[in-house]
């Protein structure tokens, strides 16, 4: 471990701190959080945070400030509690590198204890890509306990995004490929461009999905065709001057195989996936957020046991919705025939 710190550690970048988050995660431990007042702050009036207000939410275990590879931009005005989380790692095309990770790691265990958080949309501001996966030029760097660990901690990732207790929503405008797809199928739901290439390409490169792929991607798409585009290293059309061979994937096969949600025609400004992710941000947001997050917990945790056990789950999460004061709201909202006025209480 002291020899990858040595090998990947630089002038903007902070060894203890990097070695603690992996310890922390291999131990089970939670990174500390971000304070949700210091963040509205620098995140006030829609607008992305700066790398110095980013460094300074982070608290004050930051040792040296990292260039901001993860941001946040949290929405006001009607759309006041959806946030977005803003990949933003332009050089290296949204690759998971330790930064990266460990940024993304603080910003969704922020998310995950702020009450006023309903909806999380992952989008990134770097044009034609989502996120490309493995930072290879640092993976090349490790030995073989070191790239266990790290990907470890990254399968660790996408699991606490798979558990925000509210609805994510992955904004696909281009590149998903490897860890990036990891990080959209770790998402409830996906939206993508046409244009957008999607593909687990691991095998390509000697490995396996890695980061939850390999048992999210079935769970979505059924276990055989999953097996197809693992097996073939799925790929993709724009990309074939890198990965020759294998399944290629795109926006409208992606939605026709179920591994989207929604998909969309390409716009001039390039971001359609990100407005039509929005759209259905908004049509979330109206809804009963307590009743919102029991139901995708009843979902997630239902759909991993038999039947019988499932119902259980959902009447223990009904259970926690009924003295709400949201339910008396909604109650009284249809009674009155007037829009409901959910709290979240």
């Amino acid at each position: 471990m002291t020899t990858l710190l040595r090998r990947l550690a630089g002038p903007r970048c902070s060894s203890r701190r990097w070695l603690g988050a992996i310890l922390r995660e291999t131990h089970g431990q939670a990174p500390h959080p971000i304070p949700r007042g210091g963040a509205r702050l620098a995140a006030g009036g829609g607008r992305p945070l700066t790398g110095h207000a980013h460094a300074q939410s982070r608290g004050q275990h930051t040792e040296a400030a990292d260039p901001v590879e993860v941001d946040l931009r949290r929405l006001e005005g009607e759309d006041d509690g959806i946030v977005e989380v803003l990949m933003c790692r332009h050089r290296a095309r949204n690759a998971l590198g330790y930064v990266f990770v460990s940024q993304m790691r603080e910003l969704v265990s922020t998310l995950s204890n702020d009450p006023a958080v309903r909806v999380v949309v992952f989008r990134s501001s770097v044009p034609g890509v989502f996120c490309a996966g493995a930072d290879l030029k640092e993976r090349a760097l490790m030995d073989n306990t070191e790239s266990d660990l790290f990907v470890h901690g990254l399968r660790s990732l996408m699991s606490q995004i798979a558990s925000l207790p509210v609805p994510t929503i992955a904004a696909m405008d281009g590149v998903a490929l490897g860890g990036g797809l990891e990080l959209a199928l770790a998402c409830d739901l996906r939206i993508a461009a046409y244009s957008a290439q999607m593909g687990l390409i691991e095998t390509t490169r000697g490995l396996l999905p890695g980061a939850g792929g390999s048992q999210r991607l079935p769970r979505m798409v059924g276990i055989t065709l999953a097996k197809e585009l693992i097996f073939t290293g799925g790929v993709t059309q724009t990309l074939t001057h890198c990965y020759r061979h294998g399944k290629r994937v795109g926006g409208q096969t992606a939605l026709e195989m179920g591994l989207v949600n929604r998909a969309v025609e390409q716009n001039q400004t390039g971001d359609a996936a990100h407005r039509e992710a929005l759209s259905l941000a908004r049509e979330i947001l109206p809804q009963a957020p307590i009743a919102v997050r029991m139901a995708k917990e009843a979902m997630n945790r239902g759909v991993e046991v038999d039947i019988s056990s499932a119902m259980a789950i959902e009447r223990m999460c009904y259970a926690r919705v009924i003295p709400t004061r949201d339910r008396q709201e909604g109650m009284a909202a249809f009674i009155e025939k007037r829009p409901p006025r959910y709290m979240g209480e």
